[in-house]
Order: C-alpha cells, then structure tokens, then sequence
C-alpha cells in the first residue's frame, strides 16, 4: 500500500473523529447515535457521488474487471475504510452494537484494505460501495426521524418503504451480480471472499427488512380498520 494512501486513511480515521465531536457539541441535547447517523449520512452521499465520479469506462461501469485500480478509486476507497475503521470504534461505545453490523464492518475493512494493498480491482470495489451506500442514507433518516418525534408517523414509514426498495434492488439485484463478476474475474482470493461474505451479510439483511416492512404495514392496515369501522 502506498504511503499516499496511508496517509489518507489516517488523516481520514482523525477527519470523521473530529466531524462526530463537532456534531455532538452543535446537538448537546441528541443522542450519540443520532449523531453517528449525522456523520454516517455525510459518508454515504460522498462516498455515492466519488463512486460514480471514479467509474472509468460508463457503457461497462463494473469494467475493467481486475485491472490496477486508478487513483481516483484508491483515494475513494481510503475516504471509505477510513470511515468504517472510525464506525468500527464508535459502534463499540454504543449502546445498541449489533453483531451482524460489527461483522459487516470487518469484512468492509478486510475487503478493502486488502484491495487498496493489492492496488487492484478498484472498478469492482466502487462498484460495491456505490451499491452499498446508495441505501444509507435512507436507513439513517429512518433513525433520525425516529428521534425527531415522527416514529410509527406515514413520513417515517415512506422513508422504511423506500430505504426497502432501494436496498433490496441494490444489494439483492445488483449485488448477486456483482459477486459473481469478482469471483469469476482473476482477483486474489481474499477479495473474493470478502465479496462472498459481504453478499451474505446482505442476503440476511434483507431478510430482517422484508421482516421489518411486512410487520409495519400490518400494523399500518390494522390501525386503520377501526377508524373505518366506526364511520
């Protein structure tokens, strides 16, 4: 790995650091994962918008397949591990870590960083980050609202709703997909793993919020029967 790219990952780690505690002295009266949610937010839409901007040939976004990555792909995917080495961190000191998210960020981290050392597949990886992160930010505004005061409201089920189809069609359409371009491409082998472990955290997922959205509609549809019932 470049020390260029050290350098970036590190100075990134202390940048989103630095963004929570600005944010979390700005809101002293909000909670410490909505806060988190606030920097997580930034991440995804940087980390969206530098994956199309870094994306080298557009009539094959995924192409060239197990080429040396550019630099525009390494400096994208450094601004992203360093995100998810100081998510890593903050996610221990919160009160609702989940093991399923710990072991998303593990193999983020292995997955990329083993990328950015090997300076290869760079076209796959932001491919995968512009299909992970385009649902995000509507994961977090869910969490946000909740907070705000407009849980179990029809503006935080739009936004279940939505983040639901973004996510299943991202991560279960075009994530199957991409997978298999990895594994079949000539990428060293812990790519491809990661690849595989990522998919499966994200099959899971998706059944946690197939889970989510049926449950929340039932409860939407049920409440309502007996408005109707007494007009």
């Amino acid at each position: 790995m470049e020390d260029y790219i050290v350098n970036w990952i590190f100075s990134g780690v202390v940048l989103w650091a630095t963004t929570f505690m600005l944010i979390r002295r700005a809101l002293p009266k909000r909670s410490f994962n909505f806060c988190n949610r606030i920097v997580s937010t930034i991440h995804a839409s940087l980390a969206v918008s530098l994956s199309i901007l870094s994306v080298q040939d557009w009539s094959c976004p995924v192409c060239p397949l197990a080429s040396k990555s550019s630099q525009l792909q390494m400096k994208t995917l450094a601004i992203t591990l360093s995100y998810m080495i100081y998510d890593f961190i903050c996610c221990q000191f919160d009160k609702q870590m989940s093991i399923d998210n710990s072991v998303h960020h593990a193999v983020s981290i292995v997955g990329i960083g083993s990328g950015l050392a090997y300076e290869q597949c760079g076209s796959e990886m932001v491919a995968a980050l512009w299909i992970t992160e385009i649902s995000s930010p509507f994961l977090h505004m869910r969490e946000i609202l909740k907070e705000l005061g407009y849980k179990d409201t029809d503006l935080n089920l739009v936004f279940d709703i939505l983040f639901a189809i973004i996510f299943s069609l991202a991560r279960m359409v075009g994530g199957p997909y991409l997978t298999y371009l990895t594994l079949m491409a000539e990428n060293p082998i812990l790519v491809k793993m990661m690849a595989m472990g990522l998919q499966l955290v994200s099959a899971f997922w998706f059944y946690k919020i197939v889970r989510m959205v049926r449950y929340k509609l039932t409860r939407k549809i049920a409440s309502k029967k007996p408005a109707k019932d007494k007009s």
